[in-house]
């Protein structure tokens, strides 16, 4: 049996990365109580139906504190039974509150007492156990909906569970680190295609400024270090049992040596990294 639990703050998109898991096959249920997991998935792997086979199931913070407190200790228990990942969503918190402003819903955890910033927070602290425990998390910051429903499709379920899913991520630091990168490498020290006005307005997929970082010897160097590491140890960190493993790479704007580094790693990186993808945040705009 196959099992995903999904859970994530609210308004990060768990409802329609749910569909998206419903409308691929699995027997989705939505704000299962913690303590029901066990039992629930003792008797569908028991069925013999094929639709239970595959089961995602909604665990947030509508559950109690003390219910998410025992999340790690039943995991242990669901493990035995079924093939287990966790995902989880999220999305940086100036983008949950204007959610919630456009659609005018309230936060499972605001009280007329509590704003709405201060029930993101305390739900943050609620769902620790369970983002101990993620095997993914995605940032839906900046996706719309078919960009989400895209990303469950193609990095959920469109991999192969026996191998480490990898994503080289560009991003720009003016507007953040990714909230889910595993690891991240800082470019900004080099030589910057922004400040050439012949340049400025391409990105790092563009000929003209990947000749201009080609022929930059700092930029060599950075790409020959950084590419000698993960050939080194991305084998280490799959056998070490994971499942996903997101490397973000940042310049200042995220549009030109970002973007040009993890196209070039991702060249150099596909024949030993199935499966591998590549997105670019700022290009996303």
């Amino acid at each position: 049996m196959k099992l995903i639990i999904l859970s994530g703050r609210s308004g990060s998109g768990k409802s329609t990365a749910l569909h998206q898991l419903e409308d691929e096959g699995f027997y989705a249920i939505d704000n299962l109580p913690v303590s029901l997991l066990p039992a629930l998935v003792t008797e569908l792997s028991q069925s013999t139906l094929k639709v239970h086979q595959q089961v995602a199931v909604c665990i947030d913070a509508r559950n109690s504190q003390t219910e998410l407190a025992r999340f790690q200790e039943l995991c242990k228990q669901v493990r035995s039974l079924a093939s287990l990942r966790i995902l989880f969503l999220d999305a940086s918190d100036d983008k949950l509150i204007k959610r919630f402003s456009e659609t005018r819903r309230r936060h499972p955890l605001s009280t007329d007492s509590q704003p709405l910033s201060d029930a993101i927070k305390q739900e943050s602290a609620l769902l620790e156990p369970i983002v101990a425990e993620a095997s993914l998390t995605i940032d839906s910051s900046d996706m719309t909906v078919h960009q989400l429903r895209a990303t469950i499709r193609d990095r959920v379920l469109g991999v192969d569970a026996s191998r480490m899913a990898l994503q080289l991520k560009s991003f720009g630091f003016k507007r953040g680190l990714p909230i889910d990168a595993d690891q991240v490498y800082d470019l900004r020290m080099l030589p910057n295609p922004h400040w050439d006005e012949a340049l400025r307005s391409l990105s790092g997929r563009d000929e003209a400024v990947q000749h201009f970082l080609d022929a930059q010897p700092q930029v060599q160097q950075m790409y020959s270090d950084i590419l000698t590491y993960l050939l080194r140890w991305l084998p280490e960190i799959e056998s070490a049992g994971r499942s996903y493993f997101t490397i973000a790479i940042g310049c200042t704007g995220g549009q030109h040596r970002s973007v040009y580094m993890a196209e070039k790693l991702a060249k150099a990186l596909r024949d030993t990294c199935p499966g591998l993808q590549v997105r670019h945040r700022e290009l996303q705009h």
